[in-house]
């Protein structure tokens, strides 16, 4: 910050000083006490000047006075706290969440935020209920006359399962694909409430590249089974039963890595529908080709006649029956999103909300998984942001709109905690400019090792051009980070505008920003810790967040909502 009005004092000062010292000098006798001698001494004549003309003080700048509060000390205090092993990877609903919500309440209580929560047993938590699922012993797939055992030859994922004996005649639906130009589905007709049998991966070129990829990379399809369940969901099927015939799979190897996580429990909203999510099986080649009703030498044939034609074939498999019992367990729980405002001055009736998630994946095989960067990193940006904001208020340098800083739980289960706000908003969505959400911004990434300084911004283009073109001129003028868009492309097979909390916002045409360091080696393992975070990257980042945060809050307009990219 520039020190004007002193500066500009020292300036006039010394220039009168230099103007009067130009005058015809006057001498002035002074008598002292211990010899007779006499002095002369020359001194400046007395003469009347007019008052010195201050100059205009320039306007400070707040925005980089309130960042630089935001400091590496800071954002590593808070995370030694909540990403230590006495917080157990604060898993949704369990001790160490419970204990990272009353941190970060009490965090903003001290900084003077509001609890805007009505109706809480405190305001800064907005308390809702989940029911946690668990699989329940006894599971079981036969085919034939075929026996099957659950985490050797399959295990589920999400769903409700099926509690008794149930009857499944699968449909083939050769890779479970459907998008512009090739659709497995158009010869299906009606698949609701059927079980489907979907391979894994996705079709290849003659010469082994993905089919749908662009550049011949893979597609959302062959990354990611989600995309695929997300799309038999909205079919209306029951269950999928999903098979990977690749020879270079190990299925038992898969199952035994995958065991911990299939046992441990899912959470869905207490209100959900019944049913409403398929259960997703995943099942050995060898059963894969019992269901099918085939032997192994048909897939490749029929992969060859796909790539071949470039769209889905007829197949020649006839699907066996088969009686599948996947019993689960529940119980209702509660979790909690964690709420702080900070009222604006006069356009406050605009909120703006900055959020991150504060949830982790827990303790698993016995080790914590600290989830520092994954999301520790971001909820301690959002609470060095709450301090700048807060302390730009007490100082007289307030936002003009109000802030909503908006930590979730349920974030690595589904993005339950943001879908929770946004269907229960305790500000109007239709008032809500805009969020930034901040999840990973403490690591790097195998593709900017010994590059510059970085930060994966995505979304910005999706809703607003205003809004990506306010972040990259804040980045140009205070931060100067290489801000790397390429997670917008459409094509993306990762996905990641999906997958963290602002799509939550984006789904109700709310513009969103997210800042993401990318994946890394430790990405939801044990080595998440906070020994490995780069703190001076992290300032940085969080800096970014802040000033374009400090731009959206103070322009006059509110920013458009100009294109539908969601």
């Amino acid at each position: 910050m520039k020190k004007t009005s002193l500066l500009a004092w020292l300036l006039v000062a010394g220039t009168a000083t230099a103007a009067l010292a130009q005058q015809t000098p006057e001498k002035i006798k002074v008598k002292h006490k211990r010899g007779k001698a006499k002095t002369e001494v020359t001194a400046a004549p007395m003469v009347e000047a007019s008052a010195p003309t201050r100059q205009a003080p320039v306007d400070a700048d707040w925005a980089q006075n309130y960042a630089e509060t935001i400091t590496q000390v800071d954002l590593r205090q808070h995370l030694s706290v909540l990403a230590s092993d006495e917080y157990e990877g604060r898993e949704t609903g369990e001790k160490g969440q419970k204990m990272a919500a009353e941190y970060i309440a009490n965090r903003f209580k001290e900084l003077g935020l509001v609890g805007p929560v009505a109706n809480s047993d405190n305001p800064y938590l907005q308390h809702f209920t989940m029911v946690r699922s668990t699989w329940a012993n006894g599971a079981t797939l036969k085919v034939g006359t075929s026996s099957y055992k659950w985490l050797t030859d399959f295990y589920a994922y999400g769903g409700q399962g099926f509690q008794q004996p149930t009857a499944v005649q699968p449909v083939f639906a050769g890779y479970g694909i459907e998008q512009d130009g090739y659709s497995d589905y158009a010869a299906l007709g009606d698949v609701k409430g059927k079980d489907l049998l979907i391979l894994l991966g996705e079709p290849q070129t003659g010469q082994g590249t993905a089919l749908l990829g662009k550049d011949g990379q893979n597609s959302k399809w062959g990354q990611d089974f989600r995309a695929k369940l997300t799309l038999a969901a909205q079919k209306g099927a029951r269950s999928v039963f999903f098979v990977d015939f690749n020879p270079n799979s190990n299925f038992a190897k898969t199952a035994a890595r995958m065991a911990p996580y299939v046992s441990r429990p899912s959470i869905a909203f207490k209100d959900a529908v019944d049913g409403a999510r398929p259960t997703a099986y995943f099942v050995s080649p060898a059963v894969g080709y019992k269901m099918l009703g085939t032997a192994a030498q048909t897939i490749p044939k029929y992969e060859a006649a796909v790539s071949k034609a470039r769209k889905p074939v007829t197949s020649p498999f006839r699907p066996v029956k088969a009686t599948v019992t996947a019993p689960r367990k529940t119980e209702d729980f509660t979790t909690e999103n964690v709420l702080g405002f900070l009222e604006g001055s006069d356009l406050k009736d605009d909120i703006m909300i900055l959020s991150a998630h504060f949830d982790h994946i827990g303790i698993i095989n016995g080790e914590v998984h600290n989830g520092a960067d994954d999301d520790g990193s971001g909820t301690v940006s959002v609470l060095e942001m709450a301090e700048a904001f807060t302390k730009a208020k007490a100082e007289g340098h307030g936002p003009r709109r109000s802030i909503l800083f908006l930590t979730v739980t349920g974030e690595e289960k589904g993005l339950l905690g943001s879908e929770y706000y946004t269907d229960h908003p305790v500000f109007p969505l239709e008032k809500t400019m805009v969020d930034l959400n901040t999840d990973m911004v403490g690591r790097t990434d195998n593709d900017h090792e010994g590059k510059p300084d970085y930060v994966y911004v995505i979304g910005s283009d999706k809703l607003s051009s205003e809004l990506h073109t306010i972040l990259q001129a804040q980045n140009e003028k205070y931060v100067k980070l290489d801000l790397d868009f390429r997670f917008n492309d459409p094509e993306d097979p990762n996905r990641f505008y999906y997958r963290s909390d602002h799509y939550n916002f984006a789904k109700h045409n709310i513009p969103v920003a997210f800042f993401f360091n990318g994946v890394h080696a430790d990405y939801h393992g044990a080595g998440d810790k906070i020994e490995k975070i780069e703190f001076p990257k992290m300032e940085k980042r969080a800096r970014l967040v802040f000033y374009t945060a400090w731009d959206l809050a103070n322009r006059d307009k509110r920013i458009a909502v100009d294109s539908n990219k969601k």
